[in-house]
């Protein structure tokens, strides 16, 4: 429980350090030229952000790593296409992003809350950490999930956020503020509702 109640005083911090943007860049565009080194370097540096990114649009577990399988495979298909801006991460998780969106539209379903299975790939699942924070995840709305987790775990700027989610960052930064404090709030015994 004290890790988790660390986690969400210290702002949640990224799990891993986020690779400089412009080493993401270079790797693009050696995969471009076909390196397996270079993609298997960037899968390292990206694994837990896109995953992260896909569990909180997807809320399961499975389909996450399914969403991030087709991601790694687009890129290694469209590095190619990729326009260095100095935003590698954010031309990933877009992709990440319009994969998940395309296989929910193609479901025809909305994911229920309480179908949220894994929401703490850092965590041994059975953990006291894991179960309190799974907890404390579900009173989070999904955009709040959203955000959370892309701050989190891949270590985005708000203003990136804002860009990739398509929202203004004054409600980016609210949300943010306010899914701390549900968090905290959820995590000290309170409601948070």
């Amino acid at each position: 429980m004290l890790m988790t109640m660390m986690l969400v005083e210290n702002h949640f911090k990224p799990l891993r350090p986020v690779m400089d943007p412009h080493d993401l860049e270079e790797l693009l565009r050696q995969i471009a030229l076909g390196s397996q080194q270079a993609f298997e370097e960037l899968y390292r540096a990206t694994d837990s952000a896109i995953y992260g990114y896909a569990l909180s649009l997807m809320r399961n577990h499975h389909e996450a790593q399914d969403i991030m399988m087709d991601t790694y495979l687009k890129i290694r298909c469209a590095a190619h296409l990729y326009m260095p801006m100095g935003k590698p991460m954010a031309w990933i998780l877009t992709i990440t992003k319009n994969i998940a969106r395309t296989k929910l539209r193609s479901a025809g379903r909305q994911i229920p809350l309480d179908d949220l299975e894994e929401t703490t790939p850092s965590f041994d699942r059975d953990s006291e950490e894991a179960v309190a924070l799974e907890q404390a995840m579900k009173v989070l709305g999904d955009q709040e999930r959203q955000i959370l987790i892309l701050h989190a775990v891949t270590g985005l700027k708000h203003r990136e956020i804002a860009q990739l989610l398509e929202l203004p960052l004054s409600t980016v930064l609210s949300k943010y503020r306010r899914a701390l404090s549900k968090l905290k709030q959820k995590l000290e015994g309170g409601d948070a509702r």
